[in-house]
């Protein structure tokens, strides 16, 4: 390797075809996503599968990077949890068909939220209020 390649702006290297696969640092310096976080991904959402080489390789596809660019901004922008994400992926919300168009997605308002029995929590805030007034009671003296 010639000193000329290790100086080369990465600004400057040739572009990949769109159908080309991509390498982890190539995926993580695109989408401004670290390498150990594209990984953990991998383990939470099973749908991300790159193909892996020898010595573990990973080779991202296309349909690999417009669901990582789905699952970061659902993450990231929509403020969705992982759960939640997991929740969007198995119900269907990002089919195959989409997958090739993550961004193009609208993403339409976030799922509906049930409602909550919040006597348990009404309890808990008295019970905390019983606890504030024992304390400044002590605290008086």
């Amino acid at each position: 390797m010639s000193d000329e390649t290790l100086t080369e702006d990465p600004q400057k290297r040739t572009r990949k075809a769109p159908t080309a696969f991509r390498t982890i640092s190539e995926v993580s310096e695109d989408l401004q996503i670290p390498q150990h976080v594209l990984r953990f991904w991998e383990t939470k959402f099973s749908q991300l599968k790159p193909l892996k080489r020898g010595g573990g390789r990973r080779y991202y596809r296309p349909e690999d990077i417009a669901l990582l660019k789905r699952v970061s901004d659902l993450l990231y922008t929509q403020g969705y949890t992982i759960k939640g994400v997991q929740r969007l992926l198995k119900d269907g919300a990002f089919s195959e068909e989409e997958e090739g168009h993550a961004g193009e997605l609208p993403l339409g308002d976030p799922p509906p939220v049930e409602e909550l029995d919040d006597a348990p929590l009404r309890d808990a805030l008295a019970e905390l209020d019983a606890i504030a007034q024992a304390l400044r009671a002590l605290a008086k003296g």
